[in-house]
């Protein structure tokens, strides 16, 4: 069959290609630059917990070195500590990392893959699709004609492939702008980020603004000054001005010896395609949707994209269409980019508003350093999580299935599972290898020897229940899952959400929320008539 196209080579198409070839998917992927990225320090990306997992686990290269994890954070308005975090271990910090960092362990990591190919020079001008699958042409140093089962556009906000799929890209442009510097100083606090809204120094009008500092490795720090609406152009000089003044406000009247890294402007636009799927052809990332107002970051959307349609094209790809299950990526996917665009565009009038009878309510102000908050550090409507809640993925009308502390649709808690061969193992580690994940929660049984155990209790008959699962399923067991009691069994997907957990062995409820896992009865059936044909 023929391999799967995938249209730029930015960090979410190179994410996908990894992604399926952990998944033995073939790929090519059509980079129109040289193959290479120019270090950007100012270009950064905040990444939660589960998507530094992720990223780490297709890597194979621990980014916690290559980047910094906060150990806190504080908001203050002009002079003022309004609200302060302190991550641990029951609240992980975001990942701050260099984008060219990330893009180079995903290009070091692609280089050894064999199911992977990279064309560079290569930039996408035509496209025809057939019921078998797309053609696509590239005009450049090796302009040709490739051939693949699926095409997917993560080739940014310009997409080709949107525009030659005639998918409209409609939202609202210049929302928010930002100037950017990245510079290497000594500030009075080193491993905390920052947000400091109306600094004392500058006491009035809008440019009275915003600043935000967020730590890098070896003493570099990214500033972003929030700029007033219009289009007035960023000059050196002023961001100059910018850098030397707010260095001086934070220090104490003298700016500190700095070296100045890198700068640009960031402006962030709000847009959603209307469509995500075209028949084979698909979108992802910012070809996709933009997003990045308050705090919030697109790149980390995009990663979540690759994720989620990598083992959904990867099962096509092995068993024949799954269009039920094909669809369910658009309908999950741009379902969360929606919410967190529609809660944004909601507090934006609130925070950004200024003056007027709200500016003299009571707590206002520290409320809307809540909003800022929760944009910046993944939390709230603004930042956290997305959940699967309504997919069609979702089983319904199981007789056994239980409440847990994680919801349906909600991506799964890391904790320590022992795995088919015997060893501990995270079960994230477990994760982006296609199969589905049955896990049963048995207090105990981590400190017996696995043959002890294997074979009793309840074990044989949930190891037949997963064998007849129509689709490919590994049997973990689990300690303790926060919220499960003993003999819990937990359906997860191959991207680590949940689909259902149930109360005890119950192989027609397992079977039948795996069916739905899998986009229904007729996918399911479609699996296993084709499973003679799987690689």
């Amino acid at each position: 069959m023929d391999p799967v196209i995938i249209v730029g080579a930015g960090p979410v198409g190179l994410t996908l290609a990894l992604a399926l070839a952990r998944q033995e998917v073939p790929s090519v992927v059509l980079d129109e630059g040289p193959g290479k990225d120019e270090p950007r320090p100012a270009r950064t990306v905040v990444l939660r917990e589960e998507t530094a997992a992720l990223m780490e686990r297709l890597t194979g290269v621990p980014l916690a070195h290559a980047g910094v994890r906060w150990a806190g954070w504080r908001s203050m308005r002009r002079k003022q500590v309004t609200s302060e975090a302190v991550f641990g271990d029951t609240d992980p910090a975001p990942l701050h990392i260099a984008q060219h960092v990330l893009t180079d362990a995903l290009r070091a990591a692609l280089a050894g893959e064999r199911l992977v190919r990279l064309a560079v020079d290569s930039r996408l001008d035509s496209m025809e699709q057939e019921p078998s699958g797309v053609t696509a042409h590239t005009r450049g140093a090796t302009g040709t004609w490739w051939r693949g089962s699926y095409l997917v556009g993560c080739d940014g906000p310009r997409s080709t492939v949107r525009k030659l799929q005639d998918i409209r890209f409609p939202g609202r442009t210049a929302v928010e702008r930002h100037a950017v510097a990245a510079l290497r100083t000594d500030l009075p606090w080193y491993d905390e980020a920052l947000l400091h809204r109306s600094p004392p120094w500058r006491t009035s009008g809008p440019s009275a603004g915003e600043i935000s500092a967020r730590p890098l490795p070896d003493g570099v720090w990214r500033l972003d000054w929030l700029l007033p609406p219009g289009k007035d152009l960023v000059t050196p000089e002023l961001l100059l001005g910018r850098v030397r003044e707010t260095l001086a406000g934070w220090t104490g009247g003298q700016t500190p010896p700095y070296e100045l890294l890198d700068t640009g402007v960031h402006t962030v636009h709000h847009r959603l395609a209307r469509r995500w799927r075209a028949d084979r052809v698909f979108l992802a990332g910012d070809a996709a949707h933009l997003l990045g107002a308050l705090g919030t970051h697109g790149l980390e959307e995009g990663l979540r994209d690759a994720d989620n349609l990598a083992w959904k094209l990867a099962l096509a790809w092995h068993h024949g269409p799954h269009e039920a299950l094909l669809d369910s990526y658009q309908t999950e996917r741009r379902a969360i980019v929606s919410a967190r665009l529609r809660a944004a565009d909601q507090a934006l009038p609130l925070v950004r508003g200024g003056g007027g009878l709200r500016s003299y309510v009571p707590g206002s102000a520290r409320g809307n350093d809540t909003l800022l908050t929760d944009g910046h550090l993944g939390r709230g409507a603004l930042g956290a999580p997305g959940t699967y809640a309504s997919s069609p993925l979702t089983p319904g009308g199981l007789e056994g299935q239980v409440s847990i502390g994680t919801a349906p649709g909600s991506a799964v808690t890391d904790v320590r599972v022992t795995a088919e061969d015997g060893t501990f193992v995270r079960l994230r580690d477990r994760l982006g290898r296609g199969a589905l994940l049955a896990v049963l929660i048995a207090p105990g049984t981590g400190v017996w020897e696995r043959r002890h155990w294997v074979s009793a209790g309840i074990m044989p008959r949930l190891a037949a229940a997963v064998s007849a699962l129509p689709h490919r399923a590994e049997l973990l067991v689990a300690e303790s899952y926060p919220g499960a009691a003993a003999h819990t069994v937990l359906l997860v997907r191959p991207d680590g959400h949940l689909v259902t957990a149930l109360s005890g062995v119950r192989p027609a409820d397992l079977y039948t929320a795996a069916e739905a896992a899998l986009g229904g009865p007729a996918a399911a059936e479609a699996t296993a008539d084709a499973g003679a044909g799987s690689r």
